[in-house]
């Protein structure tokens, strides 16, 4: 559904209910944007089209068209065309979710967008609302779940993740990934009733993340800027150069580079734009070959011209072994965001999926 703002009032209240809505503040400030353009000629002509597949947030497609109306005589898609052609601006608007302040700083957040944007990585930082933002719309597709196994896509990911991982980023370059999790238990616990912390076994969590923390200290393989959350909806690509863009540093942070690629190998488990978002197929987990080929593209980029076969094996078996702590991360995250988004997401269900392989990831570990 597209919302557009200059109908009349009228034709407004007859479509509100099933027209996406934006913050009154964020109107404001995207007519005041609008009206410094030169090139819209009506701040108040645009466009509010929601965009499919944000887990924490509403995003929204914002535009701004020039001429006379389209006319949509031709059907539904000869209309959106035609808007297309006599499109004059674009931006992303954000609208933060519910309770997001249990998963990060939203302030710290901003700061890390508005330096990634100063490295010359992802949008501009266009403008602030209460909350949320808007920011420069990248024109450049959303990668989709099969993508991700697409080899040539998948090596400009690796290559892409390495530039990411040297990012000079200011503050303390000491590992979040523990701390994060202590912390998430601890919400998780105050949030769940008896009965779930024990459908989730959240009182074994706690030795199991100390474990985890005292088994991989000192076995990093290399300390990065970390995106944390590398899913297929995180990366854009323009596809007349072939460059990628990742996007939403919501949960960036420094940590084990072997972290966040084991996070983007779990990742090629989900389809976010399915008819059930919620379910996870570890049957499309990268096979050996597939993640030595994105290892092998990933280190191909260090200084060293010829590749050590036994740097390439120790950082597999470094992202084997994370896989566990992702599991954590994204279970603890679905049994906090069940009781604080109302997003259409069943995040139970999501949550149960990543503690199940957890337990069968220790489980295969302990005996290999």
């Amino acid at each position: 559904m597209v919302a557009i703002e200059n109908q009349s009032q009228g034709q407004r209240a007859a479509e509100a209910a099933a027209q996406p809505r934006i913050p009154r503040e964020a109107r404001r400030l995207l007519h005041e944007m609008a009206a410094s353009w030169a090139d819209v000629a009506d701040c108040r002509a645009l466009q509010v089209i929601p965009l499919k597949g944000a887990m924490t947030n509403e995003v929204y497609q914002v535009r701004w068209l020039n001429g006379a109306p389209a006319t949509a005589d031709g059907g539904e898609v000869e209309a959106e065309a035609a808007a297309r052609e006599r499109e004059v601006r674009k931006v992303l608007v954000r609208i933060y979710g519910d309770g997001v302040e249990l998963f990060f700083d939203r302030e710290d957040e901003v700061r890390t967008f508005e330096c990634m944007s100063r490295h010359g990585q992802g949008p501009r930082l266009l403008g602030r609302f209460t909350n949320g933002r808007v920011e420069e719309f990248i024109h450049a597709r959303t990668l989709s779940a099969a993508d991700l196994r697409d080899p040539e896509i998948s090596a400009l990911v690796a290559s892409k993740l390495r530039e990411f991982h040297n990012l000079d980023m200011p503050g303390p370059k000491s590992v979040l990934i523990w701390d994060r999790l202590k912390n998430w238990l601890k919400t998780a616990r105050n949030l769940c009733s008896s009965d779930e912390s024990k459908k989730f076994r959240l009182g074994s969590l706690e030795n199991e993340i100390a474990a985890l923390e005292k088994e991989f200290s000192g076995d990093y393989h290399g300390i990065g800027f970390c995106h944390n959350d590398l899913q297929y909806g995180n990366i854009m690509i323009d596809e007349d150069t072939n460059m990628l863009t990742i996007i939403d540093y919501e949960y960036a942070s420094f940590n084990p580079v072997a972290y966040d690629i084991a996070n983007h190998f779990c990742e090629m488990a989900a389809d976010y734009h399915s008819e059930k978002p919620h379910r996870l197929d570890y049957s499309k987990y990268p096979d050996t070959d597939e993640q030595k080929r994105f290892v092998k593209t990933y280190l191909s980029n260090s200084v060293s011209e010829e590749l050590d076969a036994e740097e390439v094996e120790t950082l597999l078996q470094s992202i084997e072994k994370y896989t566990l702590a992702s599991h954590l991360v994204w279970g603890l995250w679905g049994i906090i965001s069940d009781h604080v988004n109302d997003i259409d997401f069943d995040y139970k269900e999501y949550a149960r999926q990543r503690f199940e392989q957890y337990w069968q990831k220790k489980q295969a570990l302990l005996t290999s």
